[in-house]
């Protein structure tokens, strides 16, 4: 099976830190794709699906949040896993996120560990 990963974040430098992270933390993806806000990500993942999303809640044109409730309509993304990475700590805004659909909570700043934790349990 392969494991696909699609990182969503408006900081081109975060997505960055956040793909070499995943690469220190040993996990091994087969795919990654990279969107800078939840539209753009929404219009790859309408005819991409993946397996894991790591997104940022704070972005122009789509939020986080947004993102995460649209992901959840699409027929195609039934078994997507989505990993909120942000700096909002807020525990009813995690709890809000998780609600909505969201599989996961990692903040910033992160370490390899955090992903490895988060991630293993949605490797195929």
């Amino acid at each position: 099976m392969s494991n696909s990963l699609m990182i969503v974040d408006d900081s081109a430098t975060m997505r960055k830190i956040i793909m070499r992270t995943i690469r220190m933390s040993g996990l091994e993806m087969d795919s990654t794709e990279e969107a800078g806000n939840g539209k753009e990500a929404l219009e790859k993942l309408s005819s991409s699906p993946v397996d894991i999303i790591l997104c940022d809640i704070n972005m122009p044109e789509m939020n986080g949040m947004e993102l995460v409730k649209k992901v959840r309509e699409l027929s195609n993304c039934n078994d997507t896993k989505i990993i909120m990475v942000s700096t909002e700590s807020s525990q009813e805004l995690i709890d809000e996120l998780m609600a909505g659909g969201a599989n996961g909570y990692i903040t910033k700043p992160f370490t390899p560990e955090k992903f490895q934790d988060k991630l293993s349990p949605f490797m195929n």
